[in-house]
């Protein structure tokens, strides 16, 4: 009886025979998703234009719920941002994560630490509104910026949700890194894969009384 040959085997016999020919292979990834601080999962090839790998560690709470999650996959270079972000549209609406992209095979396997959730408010306020299923939202609430938030976003288009991709508008407080989103990307969150149409990213504005 022959013996099986392992994916992690294949994928290392692979990417040697495509250095030794020269002929520029495709990237292997470790492609998973999670509850906690890691994750693991089956190395995959990426497709065609995925340049990177990343592994995000985020923590969320949605209107209240809180949850912990880490997602590992392919992507574009040009759309993957190393390091903490940091995005507030509500007192119960926000994100934090830590994020890491490389460019070599299994790059990404392991873990990054958790982000450190400062809820400290700074003084700065941006519009806000969360929208699912919208493409627009009028921020006419305020959320108060937090940490290291010093400027107000406007993200829209679609979120990947298992098998569905509904349209979402969001505006509120985030870190300077979040401006790093552009429209036209994908961007992974711990939990899901945004569409971007828009992203609008600015400095908060100063308020009447704030310190300096």
């Amino acid at each position: 009886m022959r013996t099986p040959v392992k994916p992690v085997t294949f994928l290392l016999a692979f990417t040697l025979l495509c250095t030794l020919l020269g002929l520029g292979c495709p990237l292997s990834c470790e492609v998973c998703r999670g509850s906690g601080p890691t994750c693991s999962g089956k190395m995959k090839v990426c497709e065609a234009g995925q340049d990177a790998c990343v592994v995000i560690v985020g923590e969320s709470c949605t209107k209240g719920r809180h949850s912990l999650n880490t997602y590992k996959a392919c992507m574009k270079y040009s759309d993957c941002y190393s390091g903490f972000v940091s995005t507030t549209m509500g007192p119960k609406d926000y994100m934090v994560s830590n994020t890491r992209c490389c460019q070599s095979d299994g790059c990404n396997q392991g873990s990054v630490p958790p982000p450190q959730n400062n809820r400290t408010e700074n003084g700065l306020q941006c519009p806000a509104c969360v929208a699912p299923f919208q493409e627009t939202c009028p921020g006419t609430q305020s959320a108060r910026c937090v940490g290291q938030e010093t400027h107000c976003v406007y993200f829209a288009g679609n979120v990947q949700a298992g098998l569905i991709s509904p349209k979402f508008a969001t505006r509120g407080c985030a870190t300077e890194s979040a401006c790093y989103a552009k429209a036209g990307a994908q961007v992974p969150s711990a939990s899901y894969l945004y569409f971007l149409r828009r992203a609008d990213c600015l400095p908060a504005p100063q308020f009447p009384g704030r310190a300096e």
